[in-house]
């Protein structure tokens, strides 16, 4: 896993890291019937490409690199591991 999504998108849900990822590994998306039930975004833990393109876009300061992660949101990795997990994603 490149990046992770952590705490500070919790009811925020900004989607403008969505809008900049190349490989489409952010979601849920606006358009996608989770997004509404979701509190945050969630990262795809092996299609991310580890370009940090969403980062920068991040409002909230929520995204950071795996070896970045503060300690007192690492579960957060396997957070946004298992919402993919869970849709066969």
């Amino acid at each position: 896993m490149a990046y992770v999504i952590a705490e500070p998108c919790i009811g925020t849900k900004d989607t403008a890291c969505v809008d900049v990822c190349p490989v489409d590994c952010i979601h849920p998306r606006k358009d996608e019937p989770e997004f509404a039930a979701e509190t945050q975004l969630y990262i795809h833990p092996t299609e991310c490409i580890d370009c940090g393109a969403c980062v920068p876009v991040c409002p909230v300061t929520a995204i950071f690199a795996l070896e970045d992660l503060p300690e007192k949101w690492a579960g957060f990795t396997p957070v946004n591991a298992d919402w993919y997990a869970k849709r066969g994603k």
